[in-house]
């Protein structure tokens, strides 16, 4: 009995694997038919917004405008021996500040008013308060500093010179002069 040279089942093995795979591999030369193109609709324009019309900020005579056309409130009152900003007056604040920021070239003058009870010096610290209440709201509101001035003249400039609650009232105010 002869043994087998241990070469010979390796070799035997490596060929049959190369003629296994040389067996699966495919050449095959019939052309591969391309898919037919599908025809796309051609595309249609984008339709482009059309640009909203630019607001303009003051009319003929110089008054600020909201944007639905009518001027602003340019004229906040406070309530006796206050200098805090009613809520109903920040909507109207707020389109200030959106119109000085548009106009940095604009600039107001904050005007402030007391009522004539109190001393001079109460009452022209006070109206300076309510100046700088306004200035505070539109500063943090994106305002630059520059825009916005502040003078308080107490109660030397009334709006309604009568003795009554009533006409206190309307003088307890801050009023925003555009320039």
């Amino acid at each position: 009995m002869q043994m087998q040279s241990p070469r010979f089942p390796s070799l035997m093995t490596l060929v049959l694997a190369a003629l296994l795979m040389a067996g699966c591999s495919s050449t095959s030369t019939e052309p591969v038919p391309e898919p037919e193109p599908i025809e796309q609709p051609a595309p249609q324009p984008v339709p482009q917004p059309e640009p909203e019309p630019e607001l303009a900020d003051f009319d003929s005579a110089g008054n600020v405008l909201g944007p639905d056309g009518r001027p602003l409130t340019r004229t906040f009152y406070f309530g006796y021996d206050r200098a805090v900003l009613s809520p109903s007056d920040l909507a109207a604040l707020e389109l200030h500040a959106q119109v000085l920021r548009r106009n940095s070239d604009r600039s107001i003058v904050v005007e402030g008013h007391c009522d004539e009870r109190g001393t001079r010096e109460y009452n022209l610290a006070l109206g300076e308060r309510r100046a700088d209440s306004i200035r505070s709201f539109l500063l943090s509101a994106g305002v630059s500093a520059r825009q916005i001035e502040t003078v308080s003249y107490g109660e030397e400039q009334p709006a309604d010179p009568g003795h009554t609650e009533s006409a206190w009232e309307r003088n307890r105010r801050a009023v925003m002069v555009y320039r």
